[in-house]
């Protein structure tokens, strides 16, 4: 694997940040023998080429990082401790503290899709430490840098989390999901104003259900100190195609609606009880 993330426009000419953890398809050439199931069936973890859906805010020059180690090698939205005893082999401190997430088996290293284990053995303890080291702590330092950058200069910031979803079940099912881990990561009018962008383009929008956010919304939004972060979930239907594992029609226009979005979120007024929290 090359570098594990790509960053762009380190100035802050806003208070939006734009993160793009589950893209990543830089997978190391000896996968195939490392996985007990076949390349296609471990596609599902990958938020497929949301990667693209970002290129018009890249362009618009908002500070933007985007993940190109795999999901599948580490998970950027888990925190370090959130791997079960079975997933990962040999000493590990601290010792493993995991989610309901990683019970599942999707945690910091997934292990399991459903009944259907992933690797043909675990994790060595040892690979960990250095998927830690030079992938998961850099991506969260480089993260943090950035939001506190956009405060320092804008007086608050907003990360705005961008991931992917298969279609919801339900004639009228969301197409988009907002979280915000049900108020505790952004303030009230920052989640508003991202619901009304989306429904203003005539998509259905959902919050916090099916997903509120997790250890990257957790970690990085801090509301109280004039930090507000949204994790965005597109359903990928409207930018893949019919097999939904290619890019398909939708990508600029989804990425247009971002755009709006990190423009509106750009000029929301900080309150005084932002500003104070910010000094």
């Amino acid at each position: 694997m090359g570098e594990p993330f790509d960053s762009y426009n380190e100035k802050a000419r806003s208070p939006v940040v734009v993160t793009v953890p589950h893209a990543g398809r830089d997978y190391p050439t000896d996968l195939a023998d490392r996985l007990a199931v076949p390349f296609d069936r471990i596609r599902p973890l990958e938020d497929r080429y949301a990667d693209l859906l970002v290129e018009g805010v890249v362009a618009a020059g908002y500070p933007v990082l985007v993940a190109r180690t795999p999901r599948l090698m580490i998970d950027l939205n888990r925190g370090e401790t959130d791997f079960t005893v079975a997933a990962v082999s040999g000493a590990r401190s601290p010792a493993p503290r995991p989610s309901h997430r990683a019970r599942g088996g999707l945690g910091l290293v997934p292990d399991r899709l459903g009944t259907t284990q992933l690797w043909k053995a675990p994790t060595k303890a040892s690979d960990l430490a250095q998927r830690l080291a030079h992938i998961h702590r850099p991506w969260h330092v480089a993260v943090t840098a950035a939001l506190s950058k956009a405060r320092a200069r804008h007086g608050c910031a907003v990360l705005i989390d961008i991931h992917s979803m298969p279609p919801l079940l339900g004639q009228q099912a969301a197409q988009v999901v907002i979280g915000d881990r049900h108020g505790a990561s952004a303030k009230p009018d920052v989640m508003a104003a991202a619901a009304d962008v989306f429904r203003a383009e005539g998509l259905r929008v959902a919050l916090n259900a099916p997903y509120a956010g997790a250890y990257i919304l957790e970690r990085h939004g801090a509301p109280a100190q004039g930090i507000s972060a949204l994790q965005i979930e597109v359903d990928r239907q409207l930018y893949l195609d019919a097999a939904l594992d290619r890019p398909g029609p939708g990508p600029t226009a989804m990425g247009r609606i971002l755009v709006r979005l990190a423009e509106r979120l750009a000029t929301l007024e900080p309150t005084a009880e932002w500003l104070l929290a910010a000094e």
